[in-house]
């Protein structure tokens, strides 16, 4: 194990973020000069807190190992990860928790008091989740200008990978970027855009740039602030769902707005690869492409379903009224709802925990599908479920007809014997774990005394946070928070958050003791 090179590429995330808590922070400071609102100076104070201990823990770090070979090994590769999202969320948490204890007063109560609150908003910033323990009695509308934009660009980052910039910008990694990049890159199979890692992760980052460019210049001109453009737009294309308003997108009235939001989370819910091959006019390729069809089409019937189940529904909207659900009405909330849940992003307009059960059971399921493999969207990913999809439907006709070889094919492309293990095997990985998830929280809440979770709670919670949606139903619902679950709760959550990040096996090897003993 290359310990050196680990602790160096760890102390210089710390140095990244700090850089980007200063970039956030004076931005901050700028919104709310230009607003007029008093300048909440605890908020200044905190971020600058954090960058200086960021920079000067980091900094003896990456000092002292400065030299340390460029050899990345599968090893290194996976501990630098894994360990980069644990620790990347404690820095990217500290300024939360030094503005609670600087700004409120003696007696005062604030969720950002713990620091298992602002663990787990970070977590959930940084893996693109959008499960907040803000809300409520606590209005995320409160927090300075300064936090709320730290707090959309945590997911930002996220989106494409802390580590991903890292290849991009840092060539130090060499040949071992590779591997990083692998381990990474959401998707079963994230395939190389072009011949140089480096230049792959360049690649998808300057899409990643046009796309947030782009979007916040369409939500400026359909009548937002600028500052919440910038924020929504973070949060869109990461497909992370964290608002500056409490009612999220159902704040808005505008249809352009909300119609401008639905196209940016299917465009974020689409491998980016496409993107590349689209800069390139491969027109065909990407049109031919299997599991664009297939994400489209699972969006296209979620939202006919929703659409038909609720449209003798009332709509209750997230502003507290009650709309009658027309024809147009219901199918509005539909699709919107069907795709941020399906992109994972978490955005709402409405109170879908009072729809009908045939609405809710379409958003339990877009939540176990997700995006597209390569995309910044969680959940199984279509790719996945329709390979599984073909190996099930090859093993039906192997039952009737035993002699008959055929390969199972995705596309043109055959699915190899490796592919259709390593599929199978997530799944039934993902399931297990959100099973644990749904089982530790329900156990720990009626340990704790919590009469209020019930299954529907504890069940969504896990789905909600292992696939990176933000809401689930029941008390943690679209109008809902997770600030009531125990402190307990909220670490099995945070780590459902970081496993469903790096899609499970990258940080269950740590605690393998194999793992440790590998040549």
């Amino acid at each position: 194990m290359n310990w050196r090179f680990v602790i160096n590429q760890l102390g210089l995330l710390s140095l990244l973020l700090s850089g980007a808590m200063v970039v956030v922070g004076l931005a901050g400071l700028g919104f709310e000069w230009y607003s007029a609102e008093p300048i909440d100076f605890d908020a200044t104070f905190a971020l600058l807190g954090t960058v200086g201990a960021s920079v000067l823990v980091g900094g003896f770090f990456w000092l002292k190992t400065r030299g340390a070979g460029k050899h990345v090994g599968r090893r290194e590769a996976l501990l630098l990860v894994g360990v980069s999202w644990l620790i990347g969320a404690a820095v990217a948490g500290l300024p939360y928790f030094l503005w609670a204890h600087w700004h409120c007063g003696p007696g005062e109560v604030h969720p950002f008091l713990s620091p298992v609150n602002c663990y787990f908003e970070a977590m959930s910033g940084l893996t693109t989740t959008g499960a907040t323990v803000l809300g409520g009695a606590t209005s995320i509308e409160s927090l300075p200008q300064s936090l709320l934009l730290w707090r959309a660009f945590t997911q930002w980052l996220g989106g494409l990978g802390i580590v991903v910039l890292f290849v991009a910008v840092l060539p130090t990694l060499g040949v071992g970027g590779r591997r990083l990049f692998r381990v990474e890159a959401p998707g079963p199979a994230p395939e190389g855009l072009r011949p140089h890692i480096r230049e792959t992760a360049t690649a998808l980052w300057l899409i990643y740039f046009i796309l947030t460019a782009v979007e916040i210049v369409a939500l400026k001109l359909a009548g937002m602030s600028f500052f919440d453009s910038l924020c929504h737009t973070f949060t869109t294309l990461a497909t992370g769902g964290f608002s500056p308003k409490d009612a999220s997108i159902g704040h808005y009235t505008s249809p352009a707005i909300h119609t401008i939001v639905i196209i940016f989370m299917v465009l974020a819910g689409v491998n980016f690869g496409l993107y590349y091959q689209l800069s390139r006019k491969r027109f065909r390729r990407v049109f031919q492409d299997t599991e664009l069809r297939v994400y489209l089409g699972l969006l296209l019937l979620g939202t006919a379903i929703i659409t038909l189940a609720i449209i003798n529904s009332p709509i209750t909207l997230t502003t507290g009224q009650t709309n009658p659900a027309s024809v147009g009405g219901a199918l509005h909330e539909a699709v919107f709802t069907a795709v941020s849940i399906q992109t994972t992003t978490g955005f709402v307009t409405s109170d879908f925990n009072l729809w009908p059960f045939a609405a809710q059971a379409v958003l339990i399921l877009s939540m176990f599908i997700g995006g597209s493999a390569g995309s910044t969207a969680g959940g199984i990913k279509v790719i996945r479920l329709w390979v599984a999809f073909k190996i099930m439907l090859a093993e039906i006709e192997h039952v009737f007809r035993p002699d008959v070889v055929r390969p199972v094919r995705l596309g043109n492309s055959v699915i190899d014997d490796e592919l259709k293990l390593a599929t199978v095997a997530y799944i039934l990985g993902i399931v297990v774990l959100f099973i644990f998830g749904a089982g530790a929280v329900m156990l720990l809440e009626q340990w704790t005394g919590n009469g209020t979770c019930d299954f529907t709670t504890a069940a969504t919670s896990s789905i909600a946070c292992l696939f990176t949606i933000g809401p689930g139903l029941g008390h943690v619902g679209a109008i809902e928070n997770y600030e009531w679950l125990s402190p307990y709760s909220k670490i099995v959550l945070t780590l459902l958050m970081a496993l469903g990040r790096l899609e499970v096996f990258a940080i269950i090897v740590l605690v393998i003791p194999r793992f440790w003993r590998a040549d």
